[in-house]
């Protein structure tokens, strides 16, 4: 029997730090680019894009900490355009500067649509053609590997094919490594993908094709895919799709798509198991709040809501999921909801390590509970701490830690231009001891919680590293306007686990209250059962 054959490989070529960075609403400094690089190299992509060396002074400050990263796996590249057409290849400032930045690989960009070199470089299309040539000679003449990005290919092969191959040749005779085929508007379809890597895959036969797609149509994964089957071997994306106007291919589902659905090899099995850590540590850098619903790796990829689902997944994962969530590095939930039935509170009993049968009262006490409580507002999707203390009350163990006497909250009108202030007065007894104390913040909430905490603290110091990382309100459905039910959200941190609580109330600060409690509560009971 002959050995089996070893899976193609796909080169990964990851442009978050400098497309993915044109996104709106999208930050990252110096140090979270450097943060980034390292976690991707950790993950094992085989090319970082850095950034445009010859752009801004952000860009050219990470080249220059890029060797002091000690990076394993991946190169950094450098991106820039092909010479001006008023200049030389050899005295010219973009490339120049390309050149400092001191990468073994760069990456040039330049026109292979007919109108875009008429009309946005105004200039004769035999001149592009030399630009492109001459830019990749005088790279690789200096010891660089050089890919081309073609620009705008896919539209310039529906107006002109020919000139559009013709602007591919010339880079060839330049010497590039790789041809990159960039649906840069994002409006190509699959099939026209395809049809058109064949043609260039025929012509260039020893070069690398590349493919770099816009996600404009939402097409972008699955053009990218069409072209990988029709021969492309570098794909290049960023991570969760962040790009310019719709984003950019998102290689986080591109990923496990061309290794386990496709039989590509992209990343080591154990690699491949970071990718969900890798997606959420950039939308923790970009201070953005994680696509919960993203394929692959957001918090709802693996699910389950319905009692009928939970319940054939307990029997067969693959009833109801594509694949193993473990493979990508996330995992399995149950969301508890009135839709769901023993099945959830079974499971979620077990996750928090109460062995319970479906003939154990309790669990019907709980549904009930559960069911009753979503009735009137209260939601336990995002609020799994309120959602293990209700279990736990249900099942006779009560831990109050703590009573609440009364609080009262006072909201100033700052000077213009000026934070707004509040001050929180909370009494609360611990035992037979009761503290009486008043705190100030920037608003009702944070003034609560700040005095909260600190008429606690004395007798739970601990609760000095919980800090509050979300804050969410939602109004219920209703008629009543302004007198409508509130739901709280609130997720909080001791820097070692997040966990979630919710409180609802015709008051919205009754009902952050109810939330700031079960936040403490739940911090005092995980402490207790370490």
């Amino acid at each position: 029997m002959s050995p089996q054959a070893q899976p193609t490989p796909v080169e990964l070529y990851d442009t978050t730090l400098r497309d993915g960075a044109q996104a709106e609403g999208l930050s990252l400094s110096v140090e979270d680019k450097l943060k980034v690089a390292r976690q991707l190299d950790r993950l094992g992509v085989h090319y970082i894009e850095g950034g445009w060396p010859g752009s801004n002074p952000r860009d050219r400050e990470f080249f220059a900490a890029v060797p002091g990263l000690g990076l394993k796996q991946a190169q950094v590249v450098a991106f820039g355009s092909t010479h001006h057409a008023n200049t030389s290849a050899e005295n010219d400032a973009n490339l120049a500067e390309l050149l400092s930045a001191q990468t073994q690989t760069v990456t040039i960009v330049g026109k292979s649509w007919l109108r875009h070199v008429t009309t946005q470089l105004g200039i004769p299309p035999q001149r592009n053609l030399e630009m492109i040539r001459d830019s990749v000679a005088f790279l690789k003449a200096r010891e660089r590997q050089v890919y081309f990005d073609a620009e705008h290919f896919f539209d310039g092969m529906k107006e002109d094919p020919e000139y559009a191959l013709t602007c591919l040749a010339a880079a060839a005779e330049g010497g590039a490594r790789g041809l990159v085929l960039c649906d840069t508007n994002g409006g190509s379809l699959p099939w026209q993908v395809a049809e058109r890597v064949a043609v260039v895959k025929e012509r260039h036969p020893g070069l690398v094709i590349g493919i770099h797609c816009h996600n404009d149509g939402e097409l972008a994964v699955a053009n990218s895919l069409a072209g990988v089957e029709a021969g492309v071997r570098q794909v290049q994306g960023t991570l969760c799709g962040f790009g310019e106007r719709c984003g950019n291919a998102n290689l986080c589902s591109i990923i496990p798509t061309l290794q386990f659905k496709m039989g590509f090899h992209c990343l080591d099995e154990e690699r491949m198991k970071l990718l969900t850590e890798t997606a959420r540590l950039v939308y923790e850098l970009a201070n953005l709040p994680p696509q919960r619903f993203a394929p692959y790796v957001g918090q709802s990829a693996f699910s389950h809501k319905g009692g009928l689902h939970i319940s054939a997944v307990e029997k067969d994962p693959a009833l109801y999921e594509h694949l193993p969530p473990e493979l990508v590095g996330n995992q399995r939930r149950y969301l508890v909801s009135d839709l769901a039935g023993k099945a959830a509170i079974l499971q979620r009993a077990r996750q928090f390590g109460l062995e319970l049968s479906p003939e154990d009262p309790e669990v019907q006490a709980i549904l009930q509970e559960l069911k009753a409580r979503e009735g009137e507002g209260y939601q336990y999707e995002g609020a799994e701490a309120s959602f293990e203390l209700l279990m736990n009350r249900a099942m006779g163990h009560r831990h109050r830690y703590f009573d609440l006497v009364g609080f009262r909250v006072m909201d100033f009108k700052a000077a213009e231009g000026e934070l707004p202030l509040a001050e929180a007065t909370v009494r609360v007894r611990v035992g037979g001891m009761e503290e009486h104390t008043a705190a100030t913040g920037h608003g009702p909430v944070n003034a609560l919680d700040r005095a909260l905490r600190k008429a606690l603290s004395r007798f739970f110091p601990r609760l000095a590293e919980v800090r509050l990382v979300d804050y969410k309100v939602r109004v219920l459905a209703g008629a009543d306007g302004t007198a409508s039910q509130v739901r709280v959200l609130i997720e909080s941190s001791d820097g070692v686990s997040r966990w979630g609580t919710v409180g609802v109330s015709f008051d919205v600060l009754e009902a952050s209250w109810q939330a700031l409690g079960d936040s403490i509560r739940y911090k005092l009971f995980k402490d207790k059962q370490l």
